[in-house]
């Protein structure tokens, strides 16, 4: 059952004051996919705004991957999917935050862009931070997680649930858009220098996708779509475009504490 009031902090005109001044690529480590043994990146990204508000989207693999990542594997029984490659102590959000010059209790707002087990980890690591999602995600029971495993429950905290694209700053966009989960998100900023990035999550993994089919999405056809919308939009804002899991675009990334401004 979801709790009351979810949305009580979009009641004035923007969620946030600031506009987008910076962004970081969070490095969470590597994973080799079983299918065609293609090795991905697992990230996230840390948004700074004019006003010092600071957006953690997305927060890797829970920390028992970094203590055990064989034991946890097994528990998950992520094996039938693929392979940890790396996930250390560094690839833990408090670590990357480190490399960006802050921390996760200097989080104002978290964005979570659906609930597997590579982006939920640490759902309930900031809790003074309100959490942004989809309503159609949150209505779950419980976190998608992996498969038949759903050991996380959701975390008491405010949430900001999106039913429709939303503007949540000036120049930071949440974008609905279902598909590879019920309630993928992806998300479009403007940023001084660097112009309009567009951060498609899961919706787009790899540029193959929009010819593959989707194959494993939750709805394939709705991911088609969205994958679809969401090209178009970006030439339509000359937007750089950063895959969720793309093998051939994660290295030559800059990553935290590089940034895009």
């Amino acid at each position: 059952m979801e709790p009351e009031n979810l949305n009580q902090p979009m009641a004035r005109e923007h969620l946030l004051l600031g506009h987008p001044v910076a962004l970081w690529i969070l490095d969470y480590g590597l994973f080799r996919v079983n299918a065609n043994r293609r090795v991905i990146g697992i990230c996230g990204f840390l948004i700074r705004t004019s006003a010092g508000e600071q957006l953690l989207v997305d927060t890797g693999f829970p920390a028992k991957y970094v203590r055990d990542a064989v034991a946890a594997t097994a528990e998950d029984g992520l094996e039938v999917f693929g392979t940890v490659l790396h996930c250390g102590p560094e690839n833990l959000p408090a670590a990357q935050l480190k490399l960006a010059g802050t921390s996760l209790d200097q989080i104002d707002l978290m964005i979570q862009t659906h609930t597997h087990i590579d982006h939920v980890g640490g759902l309930d690591a900031c809790p003074q931070a309100p959490i942004v999602m989809a309503r159609a995600e949150r209505r779950l029971p419980k976190p998608l997680y992996w498969g038949a495993a759903q050991p996380m429950d959701w975390p008491a905290r405010d949430y900001v649930l999106i039913e429709t694209d939303t503007e949540i700053a000036p120049g930071l966009q949440i974008l609905l858009v279902p598909g590879h989960t019920p309630g993928q998100l992806a998300v479009l900023l403007r940023l001084p220098e660097t112009g309009s990035v567009l951060l498609t999550s899961d919706a787009i993994s790899r540029p193959e996708e929009m010819a593959g089919g989707f194959a494993g999405a939750w709805d394939a056809s709705l991911a088609h779509a969205n994958g679809e919308r969401l090209m178009t939009l970006a030439t339509q804002q000359d937007a750089v475009v950063i895959y969720g899991h793309c093998p051939t675009q994660w290295p030559v990334l800059k990553k935290s504490p590089l940034r895009f401004s």
